[in-house]
């Protein structure tokens, strides 16, 4: 559905074109093809882009809003399972059911490795 079937800047050519057809011949018809019918169809772009750009608007206000929405319930959960950690310890059961790790499960730290420089100045 993303595929487009035409240039980028069609529309830039649209105009252009009616203009030369215009100048060079006002009446110019080819069928039910004239530089009026190719004008329509640029002020029907326009409004159609114009109501695009006014429902892009409204979906990132309501992306916005989802966001800090989710963000509140995040920081909500973090409470709740910090207080089930406080109130039965971090190695209970009821921790492991509100989605915590028990500390018996967790795996241990891994060390990096130290290395020396190698000096190279011999």
């Amino acid at each position: 559905m993303n595929e487009r079937n035409y240039p980028p800047t069609i529309l830039s050519q649209a105009k252009s074109l009616v203009q030369a057809l215009k100048n060079i011949d006002p009446a110019f018809q080819m069928g039910e093809l004239t530089p009026a019918t190719l004008e329509a169809d640029l002020e029907k772009s326009a409004e159609i882009q114009k109501t695009l750009n006014i429902l892009e608007t409204q979906l990132t206000d309501q992306r916005n809003q989802r966001d800090a929405h989710l963000n509140e319930m995040w920081q909500k959960m973090k409470r709740l399972r910090a207080g089930v950690k406080a109130v039965y310890g971090d190695d209970s059961s009821q921790y492991e059911m509100v989605g915590g790790t028990r500390l018996s499960e967790r795996k241990p730290r891994s060390r990096k490795q130290h290395r020396l420089p190698i000096d190279r100045s011999e």
